[in-house]
């Protein structure tokens, strides 16, 4: 007879079963299943069970729990049996999210020295962590283990931010009482340097704390798209590296020079997108909405802008859920670069109702007579959001002399998928 527990994230639930003859036997084999990417031999390592020991219930239970705890798993069931050779247990796993690391402020050492310090202690690391878990403490702790053996007094922390460069989350791992800063900002691309516009963005960087996060915004947000105007769609910057003169055993200076690499790779010229999937907007009327010939450069702020402006002419129109998925093809051979854009329009929206909240009664009255929409009408979007500019900036157009006294104007859309409609909330500080 055998025995199957259920180990979710708090605790483990026992099935009604008969426990193997006697309190311990011999552990013959440790099978696992429903592994997708996780190797299975570090399983049979965390588990922490040795082959040919003895083992009873409570040795299996707490196997569970290990596993459970890594944070590499969101659920462990176990079962076994008995064989003429003792106990073939098998785990059943459901593997947990993983996600990137990020080496925020550790200007020390490269990322693929943490890395291979990391990977020591754990060796299944892959640049991805579970969000939570005695893995991701043993992935800090290897950090710390190298900042103290090179007496660096610092603690190491971690924590579950939202990408700053993406979707999803990073598990952010950070030094803590340290006061290095950032000397200068230098790139590889000399003609980036000399930039103006570089220049006066750094004035925002340089003197800040050292942080990696910070120099990757600024490099996306602010250096990104002078390449991408350019037509340089592919260009690669950084990863920033820390580089320092003199004896490296020596204690890090407290300003920090960084340098950029810059790979610009060719300047691509449009070639043009194929639609699919539009019926209310032509093929004709989206291509306008991005405004470049076949053969003008690819200016790649131009393009992302034609995407949000095509998707905003759908919301002129009430068709608030229309998605656009634009999926790029690059002949590197001519340096031309062509669009394939599916297109999901959804349902169309009509207006429904107005909530306003934090005006007086006099005031809610004229604002509902100013407002641009009738109950039942196809809402648009764009009127919508050009009535909100008149409230912050020309409330007289709204309100008349009306004695008003607000600084900020709150503004949610709740819209009802299945009736299609959409109420408009205001709320006035």
């Amino acid at each position: 007879m055998g025995l199957s527990v259920c180990a979710s994230l708090l605790f483990v639930v026992p099935a009604h079963s008969q426990t193997p003859a006697g309190p311990t036997a011999s552990l013959h084999e440790i099978r696992t299943a429903g592994l997708k990417a996780f190797p299975e031999d570090q399983v049979r390592s965390l588990s922490q069970l040795a082959i040919n020991s003895q083992v009873g219930k409570s040795d299996l239970q707490a196997a569970a729990d290990r596993l459970l705890q890594t944070g590499l798993f969101s659920k462990v069931n176990y079962s076994f049996k008995t064989v003429s050779e003792g106990i073939t247990v098998t785990f059943q796993l459901e593997e947990a999210p993983r996600v990137p690391i990020f080496f925020d402020n550790l200007p020390w050492f490269s990322d693929s020295e943490l890395a291979d310090v990391i990977r020591k202690k754990v060796p299944f690391f892959d640049g991805t962590l579970p969000e939570g878990g005695a893995v991701v403490d043993q992935a800090s702790d290897a950090v710390k283990e190298l900042l103290d053996s090179r007496q660096l007094n610092v603690s190491v922390e971690h924590e579950l931010i939202p990408n700053p460069l993406g979707e999803g989350n990073v598990q952010n791992i950070r030094a803590e009482g340290g006061t290095f800063s950032i000397a200068s900002v230098e790139f590889s691309d000399k003609s980036i340097s000399a930039s103006h516009t570089v220049q006066q963005a750094l004035l925002d960087v340089v003197g800040k704390p050292y942080s990696r996060m910070t120099i990757d915004l600024f490099l996306s947000e602010q250096v990104r798209p002078l390449y991408l105007q350019l037509g340089f769609l592919k260009a690669k910057l950084g990863p920033p590296e820390v580089r320092l003169a003199g004896n490296p055993n020596q204690k890090l200076p407290e300003q920090i020079p960084v340098f950029v690499p810059v790979v610009t790779g060719p300047v691509y010229r449009w070639q043009g997108a194929q639609w699919s999937g539009n019926s209310l907007l032509s093929t004709i009327t989206l291509a306008t909405e991005i405004g470049l010939k076949p053969g003008d450069i690819a200016d790649g702020m131009k393009i992302e802008a034609g995407w949000d402006s095509a998707r905003e002419e759908y919301a002129h129109r009430g068709f608030l859920d229309a998605k656009l998925d634009p999926v790029a093809s690059y002949d590197d051979k001519e340096t031309t670069v062509s669009y394939n854009v599916t297109v999901v329009e959804g349902a169309q929206y009509h207006f429904n109702t107005l909530v306003l909240t934090g005006l007086s009664l006099t005031a809610e009255r004229k604002l509902h007579q100013m407002w641009p929409t009738a109950a039942g009408a196809i809402f648009d979007k764009a009127l919508f959001e050009q009535f909100l500019i008149k409230l912050q900036s020309h409330p007289a157009e709204i309100f008349g002399d009306l004695p008003l006294h607000y600084d900020t104007v709150g503004h949610w859309l709740r819209p009802d998928p299945e009736k299609h409609t959409v109420d408009v909330l205001l709320d006035f500080k």
